[in-house]
């Protein structure tokens, strides 16, 4: 289904570290979220680390529409984190997700 662009956006973006970069990972990935929070169009915006398996993080965030997704694109702290996760990065991939309630 093709997302119109008002409508709102929600995301999960799935980061595997590399073997010993899981608290470079959670450094670099928790640094995003207070910015990110700050931004014009954020509805929610949290990193998490799963228990069972520590090499794993999620970023969870909604943004109002398209626009906002955007701007957050362009901001400083985005810039930063693009140029700087890879190398502790094993894996990364994003998944859109529909709300349903």
């Amino acid at each position: 289904m093709s997302k119109g662009i008002d409508m709102m956006i929600t995301k999960s973006v799935t980061f595997i570290a590399k073997e010993g970069s899981e608290a470079k990972m959670k450094e670099l990935l928790s640094a995003m979220v207070q910015p990110s929070k700050a931004e014009k169009g954020c509805l929610f915006y949290e990193i998490f680390q799963y228990e069972n398996e520590r090499r794993r993080f999620m970023a969870v965030e909604t943004w109002e529409n398209e626009a906002a997704l955007e701007g957050h694109k362009a901001s400083a702290h985005y810039a930063v984190y693009k140029a700087s996760y890879e190398p502790y990065c094993e894996d990364k991939y994003s998944d859109e997700l529909e709300v349903l309630g």
